[in-house]
C-alpha cells in the first residue's frame, strides 16, 4: 500500500508538464475541505492539471489494474491453471464486439460518455452467459469443458470483431485504438463507473480465497471437506467476469495483467490465496499504473496505447514462467 501511494504520488508529478513532489502533494492536501483556502503557492492552471486531469486518470489505471488482476487472480484459482487470464472466457472479444459494433456506425456519444463503457460490459456479459451456457452439462461445469468453450467463443468473437475492423474504413484508427487500450480521454465519470465494482468484487473474493486453496486439491476432495464446488465456481467466475467487463469497458483490451500480476504476488508470498487475492488488487493496481505513466510520458507528447505496454512488459515475463515451468517439470521428472 505504501508503495501504491508513492507510486501514485510520484505518477501525478510526471508529464509534460513536471511538478515537484512537494507541490503535487501540496495541492492534494488543499483540496481537503478544512485547509487554508487562501495562501497557496501555485496557479489554478496547476490545481487544475494536478486534480481534474492527472488525478482522475492515476486512480482510473489503479482501478483498471486491480479489477484485472482481482480477475486474474480468480480464474487461476477457479481453473486451476496458472497460465489463465481474465480474457480466458472471451469476455475481452465479448466487449470489443458492442464497442467496435458502436463505434463503427458513429453511435459512441449516442447517450455520452457511458455509450462504449455500457454496451461493451453489457456484451461482455453476454459472453459469459454464452460461455457458461456451452460448458453447463447435466448441473456442472468441468473445467477442461469451460476453458475449450472459452477458447471456441473467443476464436469466433475475435473474427467477428476483424470483420467489423475490415469494415471500418473511415473509423479504423479508432476502433483500432480502443482495441489496443488506452486511458486517454477519460474523465472522473468513468472513475465513478469501475469503483463500485472494485468496492463489491474485492470482498466478496477475498471471502472465496479459501475456498480457492481447498480447489487447488481438486473438486472432488473439496467437495468432501464440505465446500460446495459448484456455487464456489459459478460465484467467483461471475464476479472475475464483471470485473474484468466493467475493466474493459472503459479501458479497451489490456492484456497480461491478469496473467503477470498474480503471478508475481505468488512468488512474493506462496500459494495461498488469502494472500495472494489482495495483494493482486494492491500489485495489479501498481503495475497498470507504471505502465500508463510510461505510455503517455515514453514518446511525449505522442502517447502510446497502454495495452502496447503491458504487452510489451507481459509478454517477457510469460515467456520467462513457461521456461521456468518447463524447467520445473523436467527437475521433477528428473528426480523421480
Amino acid at each position: 500500500m505504501l508503495l501504491l501511494g508513492a507510486s501514485a504520488l510520484v505518477s501525478l508529478s510526471i508529464g509534460s508538464a513536471g511538478f515537484p513532489l512537494a507541490k503535487v502533494w501540496g495541492i492534494l492536501v488543499h483540496q481537503l475541505p478544512f485547509m487554508d483556502q487562501s495562501a497557496v503557492e501555485w496557479t489554478k492552471l496547476e490545481e487544475a492539471v494536478i486534480v481534474q486531469v492527472r488525478l482522475s486518470r492515476v486512480l482510473l489505471a489503479m482501478l483498471v489494474g486491480a479489477c484485472l488482476a482481482l480477475a486474474g487472480a480468480g480464474f487461476q484459482g477457479v481453473l486451476r491453471n496458472p497460465l489463465a487470464d481474465p480474457y480466458t472466457l472471451g469476455v475481452a472479444s465479448g466487449s470489443s464486439i458492442g464497442a467496435a459494433f458502436l463505434i463503427l456506425f458513429g453511435l459512441q456519444h449516442v447517450i455520452g460518455l457511458w455509450s462504449v463503457p455500457i454496451v461493451a460490459f453489457s456484451t461482455g456479459l453476454l459472453t459469459m452467459f454464452a460461455v457458461f451456457w456451452l460448458a453447463r452439462s447435466q448441473g456442472a461445469m468441468g473445467i477442461e469443458t469451460l476453458i475449450l468453450s472459452g477458447v471456441v467463443v473467443q476464436a469466433f468473437l475475435s473474427a467477428f470483431v476483424s470483420y467489423m475492423v475490415s469494415l471500418s474504413q473511415g473509423v479504423v484508427n479508432e476502433v483500432l485504438f480502443w482495441l489496443m487500450g488506452s486511458l486517454s480521454k477519460r474523465n472522473w465519470g468513468h472513475v465513478q463507473l469501475l469503483l463500485p465494482f472494485v468496492i463489491v468484487g474485492v470482498p466478496i473474493l477475498v471471502a472465496y480465497a479459501r475456498h480457492l486453496n481447498l480447489l487447488v486439491m481438486g473438486e472432488r476432495h473439496a467437495a468432501h471437506l464440505g465446500m460446495r464446488v459448484e456455487r464456489t465456481k459459478v460465484t467467483v467466475l461471475v464476479v472475475s467476469t464483471l470485473l474484468t467487463a466493467a475493466a474493459v469497458s472503459v479501458s479497451g483490451v489490456v492484456g497480461f495483467v491478469g496473467l503477470v500480476v498474480p503471478h508475481i504476488i505468488r512468488l512474493l508470498v506462496g500459494p495461498d490465496y488469502r494472500l495472494i487475492v489482495p495483494l493482486s488488487a494492491v500489485g495489479g493496481a501498481i503495475y497498470v499504473l507504471w505502465a500508463d505513466t510510461l505510455a503517455r510520458t515514453i514518446t511525449s507528447p505522442k502517447e502510446i496505447q497502454l495495452g502496447i505496454v503491458t504487452a510489451f512488459i507481459g509478454a517477457p515475463f510469460f515467456a520467462y514462467l513457461l521456461k521456468r515451468r518447463k524447467t520445473g517439470m523436467r527437475e521433477e521428472t528428473g528426480h523421480d
